[in-house]
């Protein structure tokens, strides 16, 4: 396993971060068919932990907090909480009513203490707002984050997914009032998803701060040829959203990262993940496992030194894309209690 700091801070985490969205209560939140209960989960957190990897992150409205409370007891199980690195996101909707969501100061302190008590720890390494909140001014944000930070709730706080333009003003406002500030960017970043570079890449390489992507494999389709579909394509109603099924853009993207995979022998997920450690900013692609190989072709990601041809070629079929990811309303209420 090869490791790095997050950002500028001195937090060192696995090139490779666990996401553990594909872990939860089918019969609770909106994430879909293809979750693994508990038993299912505990195999890809020992092979994960066996691989080297230290970094894990969820988030609260993952499978209505079923996502944190098996985090927590397979890692509590597995690995010593000093050589793990555990994350976490709040603003999404817990229950229908108000203050139960969104990142006002009463949300965020009320959010991080339901995560601690799911996840049955008495801190997270990263603790990220998981996007934008328009009603609530981000003073109010940045100095609740800082307090959570200084009460030892949280070692270090990140971001997800919002306009660079966002994400400098929260920066400088916790600047400005001597607030803690963002380590780390988790945003949509894949060979499908591009338009992070435009701008948020450059911001984030300027201030010292990790990228760690969401879905660097555009939620599977970059690990198989282009028509092939899985229980988790036909019933993930946010990938639907993300990828549009017709994209001449995106199905020459993936046959041409079929043809360099199968000309170097290695899997389409090992190549399209290796594409991202081309890029300076890229801390750790964040990736799911729900089968052996998923991990497998991560790790061996790792070892793919892609050529500048290469990158090219991959990313030469690319066309602009409408902005997505960051401004996506969260699920109905009432569709992801946590009671």
């Amino acid at each position: 396993m090869q490791f790095t700091r997050l950002g500028r801070s001195g937090l060192t985490i696995s090139r490779l971060c666990l996401g553990c969205m594909s872990y939860g209560d089918t019969s609770k939140g909106w994430h879909g068919d293809w979750l693994l209960d508990e038993d299912a989960a505990r195999p890809f957190f020992r092979q994960a932990l066996e691989a080297g990897i230290n970094f894990f992150d969820t988030a609260n409205i993952y499978s209505g907090g079923t996502s944190e409370e098996i985090t927590g007891k397979l890692l509590r199980e597995m690995a010593r909480r000093d050589e793990i690195v555990v994350a976490t996101k709040a603003f999404g909707v817990w229950r229908n009513a108000p203050n139960c969501g969104g990142l006002s100061r009463k949300a965020l302190m009320q959010a991080i203490d339901d995560s601690l008590t799911r996840l049955g720890m008495d801190h997270v390494d990263l603790f990220q707002i998981h996007r934008w909140d328009d009603h609530t001014p981000i003073e109010e944000t940045m100095e609740a984050l800082h307090d959570i930070v200084k009460a030892g709730k949280a070692r270090h706080i990140g971001a997800s997914s919002m306009y660079a333009w966002q994400f400098a003003k929260a920066q400088e406002a916790a600047r400005a009032n001597g607030w803690t500030q963002f380590i780390s960017m988790q945003n949509q970043l894949n060979l499908l998803y591009r338009e992070e570079e435009r701008e948020m890449l450059p911001l984030c390489a300027d201030q010292g701060v990790g990228v760690i992507p969401w879905s660097p494999l555009a939620r599977g389709r970059l690990t198989r040829p282009w028509g092939e579909s899985t229980i988790r394509s036909e019933t993930d109603v946010v990938g639907k959203a993300l990828y549009k099924a017709e994209d001449e853009a995106d199905r020459a993207t993936i046959a041409t990262l079929e043809q360099l995979a199968k000309a170097r022998g290695v899997a389409m997920a090992s190549l399209a993940l290796a594409w991202h450690f081309t890029k300076p900013q890229v801390a750790a692609p964040i990736i799911g496992a729900t089968k052996v190989q998923h991990i497998e072709a991560a790790v061996a990601a790792l070892d793919i030194v892609l050529s500048a041809d290469e990158v090219a070629a991959l990313e030469a079929p690319y066309r602009p894309k409408w902005p997505t990811g960051m401004g996506m309303p969260m699920p109905a209420m009432d569709q992801v209690s946590l009671l």
